[in-house]
């Protein structure tokens, strides 16, 4: 009877490491619409989400979502806070050195905003000299002003909100931003106030190889879990009825 019971709870114990071992938690910053936001109800949704969801469902493993500010992702991620994190971030050779990235599962180019009739037509760091610009902290777009404008006056913000308020409120002559957010931004009530100007962003050096999705360096299974998962929900068409959602165009290879 005892050898009975012990064998019972043994597999019980096994059942439920096993079922512990299906679930996963989704980091995202939840602060970049349309990507990843956080509703009026408190629910976290956006195009990152849903793909999250999405390769969750395709690997079987059931997930959830917590939010965490984009300053402190990466160190959320390496402290375990959650197993993979999904928040539109671009590959670059700095970042690989910190964390494993999936393939991209979208790429888009950086752009400029700047308020309408503004008449900035000079990109060199002569032409921005003196210029307030403004960019989200801790990102490639910050890294990129910085680096092309050192004689402008940069700004940086903990979100993309923050950046887009400023520019609404004319404390800033320009931006930096993902197009693809700044796009539909532009199409809200306060983005009515700007415009894109300029020629797309598309130097690897500022935006990698497109977004990845993030997992701890050790986590070697899991990243060819995801690759694994991406090509099947491109394969099946999951992938674009979700891209249909958010965007008139296919992002995954935009060029």
């Amino acid at each position: 009877m005892k050898k009975i019971l012990l064998a019972a709870a043994f597999a019980a114990l096994s059942a439920f490491s096993a079922q512990a071992a299906e679930k996963l938690v989704i980091g995202t910053e939840g602060a970049y619409p349309p990507f990843n936001f956080i509703d009026a109800s408190g629910k976290v949704g956006g195009f990152d989400i849903d793909i999250g969801m999405a390769l969750c469902a395709e690997m079987k493993v059931e997930c959830t979502v917590v939010t965490q500010d984009w300053d402190g992702i990466i160190p959320a991620l390496q402290a375990k806070k959650f197993d993979f994190m999904i928040a539109s971030m671009f590959i670059t050779p700095e970042r690989a050195e910190k964390v494993a990235f999936t393939k991209p599962y979208f790429k888009a180019p950086m752009t400029h905003i700047a308020p309408k009739g503004s008449g900035i037509t000079d990109f060199t760091n002569e032409g921005m000299k003196g210029k307030t610009i403004g960019a989200q902290s801790g990102t490639t777009q910050a890294e990129f002003a910085t680096a092309t404008y050192p004689d402008a006056d940069i700004k940086l913000y903990p979100t993309q909100d923050e950046v887009n308020l400023d520019m609404v409120n004319g404390r800033l002559d320009l931006a930096t931003g993902d197009m693809l957010p700044l796009m539909a931004w532009l199409k809200s009530d306060d983005g009515k106030c700007c415009e894109l100007i300029g020629k797309p962003i598309t130097d690897e050096k500022w935006i990698g190889k497109g977004a990845g999705i993030a997992v701890r360096l050790e986590d070697k299974e899991l990243v060819a879990k995801l690759n694994a998962a991406i090509d099947a929900i491109r394969a099946d068409g999951t992938y674009q009825k979700i891209n249909a959602k958010y965007f008139p165009i296919d992002i995954y290879d935009m060029k």
